[in-house]
């Protein structure tokens, strides 16, 4: 049989992901701070986009809440945009070609996701809620602020400048000493601390270094460590731990004998201690209280960065009657729309068929992101809304009713894909009566019953466990095996390497430790 070449034309059907939609599922996965990253790109890049007016609030453009436009996208965004694209000349486009020829959903159905009054409901009964809460960031109706100036700086922009921990001891250094000797081995002394404060070397090397006595150089560290932040410069932890005591005039010679034997204190080998320091049990643990108010990193504390406030992309309150009431976080979501001005402007002057297809392509990006950001919002409050009903005993009730939850199970319930769900959850807040939670917090593994019933929840069961301790017999410590038997009794089936490591997560004692710890108190 020959073999030869020929060319062959099949049809076949395969699902292709557009650079839109791969966008779109990119933009369901970043938090509120990288999607404004994003967003304000989009604004450099396309000059058909601009930043909707902060003060305009949900009601000035027509929307409420809950809904269409609890994207928090103004509602001039979306209008005509088909109609806009035959000014420049070409084709009219609609939402659906400028998706990739399909106007179905990014995964998520626009379908209404609450009644009219913003209430959840679970087969057309309301979720039960006795909590009020009134949300420390607003109702979510507003823009950026309420009733201030635009010409007001955002939050960020009133930040000063913090020196770096090097730039303050330099200054320090400058104060301290006049002569250029004592600076020298200052300066050498500062490029040898590590990230946590430490000098990361010996004091040997400083002297055969710049040659001098080793004298001037402990006399030149005695006086450096006495600079900002209190514990600088020191070599070890124990020495740490004394600056910041000496500072507040707390180092005694019991004191002294505690710190130079931390590892008994860290084995808890309280017995011991008592004896070495000379003190009863009641001293012994106000020294140790005394001890975990101090910070064994000074330096990485003052040369920290200012911390990033989470904002919550979702807010849970009490509706009133056993009802809760969700909405999206109007401050998390970027508010954007088509500089119609713009639009009107140039879409009669231009000629040049080049142009006319930059803008028209402009045009598409600006249409994609208007719906992309839509269907973002609408995914994040149809995934909130179903958590709310899954874990409504956790709301009600507590920690000892969250329920356990996986991805599989949200999924189902909204008709979504797990992935869609996970990229969802990551990294998104929603502050609810009990606190502020991310999303990912309400999925725990099931532990089952051993009666059963319905399975309980991995982190319920952390909360019990921590409970039984917390209230346990200094007399009768628990052990790993009797808190299995205990929580067999209430109808939990657990193994005891389990509980061990959730006690252990939980950063809870062995019954040894425990034992050794409470027996030194009473005494």
């Amino acid at each position: 049989m020959a073999l030869k070449a020929r060319l062959d034309l099949r049809q076949s059907q395969s699902l292709v992901m557009t650079p839109q939609l791969q966008q779109a599922i990119k933009l369901l996965q970043f938090n509120n701070i990288e999607l404004s990253n994003f967003i304000d790109s989009e604004l450099l890049e396309n000059p058909l986009l601009e930043r909707a007016d902060p003060g305009q609030t949900f009601a000035e453009s027509g929307d409420g809440a809950v809904g269409n436009g609890d994207d928090g996208i103004d509602s001039r965004s979306s209008d005509n945009f088909a109609d806009r694209d035959d000014r420049f000349g070409t084709d009219r486009l609609t939402a659906s070609e400028t998706m990739g020829g399909d106007d179905g959903p990014l995964d998520v159905s626009s379908d209404a996701l609450y009644d009219g009054e913003g209430e959840i409901s679970r087969n057309g009964e309301p979720v039960a809620g006795n909590h009020d809460y009134a949300s420390p960031y607003g109702s979510g109706t507003g823009g950026s602020g309420s009733g201030s100036s635009d010409d007001l700086p955002g939050l960020e922009q009133t930040l000063a400048d913090e020196a770096t921990l090097r730039q303050s001891l330099d200054d320090q250094l400058n104060i301290a000493f006049a002569d250029a000797m004592s600076r020298m081995i200052g300066s050498y002394l500062i490029d040898m601390l590590d990230e946590n404060g430490y000098i990361s070397g010996d004091l040997d090397e400083v002297s055969e270094a710049l040659e001098c006595p080793m004298a001037e150089v402990e006399r030149v560290l005695a006086v450096i460590q006495g600079f900002d932040p209190v514990g600088i410069f020191a070599r070890d932890l124990s020495e740490c731990l004394a600056l910041q005591l000496r500072d507040k005039n707390r180092f005694d010679p019991a004191m002294a004998a505690l710190l130079a034997n931390l590892d008994l204190l860290a084995k808890r080998e309280f017995d011991r201690l008592r004896r070495i320091c000379g003190v009863d049990a009641d001293d012994l643990h106000d020294m140790i209280a005394e001890i975990k108010t101090l910070d064994p990193r000074p330096g990485r504390t003052a040369d920290g960065e200012a911390a990033t406030p989470v904002i919550p992309d979702v807010l849970m309150r009490s509706a009133g009657n056993g009802n809760w009431h969700l909405e999206l976080n109007s401050e998390a979501l970027p508010r954007v729309l088509v500089n119609e001005d713009y639009v009107a402007q140039i879409g009669s002057g231009l000629r040049d068929r080049e142009e006319r297809s930059f803008m028209s392509e402009r045009l598409q990006t600006a249409n994609w992101l208007v719906k992309a950001l839509h269907q973002r919002a609408t995914t994040i409050m149809k995934v909130a809304s179903e958590i709310v009903r899954q874990q409504d005993g956790f709301f009600t009730h507590g920690v000892s009713h969250l329920r356990p939850l996986i991805l599989r199970d949200i999924a189902e319930a909204i008709g979504m894909h797990e992935s869609t769900v996970s990229r969802v959850t990551n990294g998104k807040f929603m502050a609810t009566p009990r606190g502020m939670f991310e999303l990912k917090y309400f999925f725990t593994t099931a532990i089952s019953s051993s009666d059963g019933g319905d399975a309980y929840s991995s982190e319920a069961v952390r909360h019990r466990i921590k409970s039984l301790i917390d209230n346990e017999d200094p007399k009768k410590i628990l052990s790993d095996d009797k808190l299995v038997e205990l929580l067999g009794k209430e109808g939990i089936d657990i193994a005891r390497r389990t509980v061990a490591k959730y006690r252990e997560a939980m950063r809870i004692p062995s019954s040894v430790q425990r034992r050794r710890e409470k027996k030194s108190r009473a005494s």
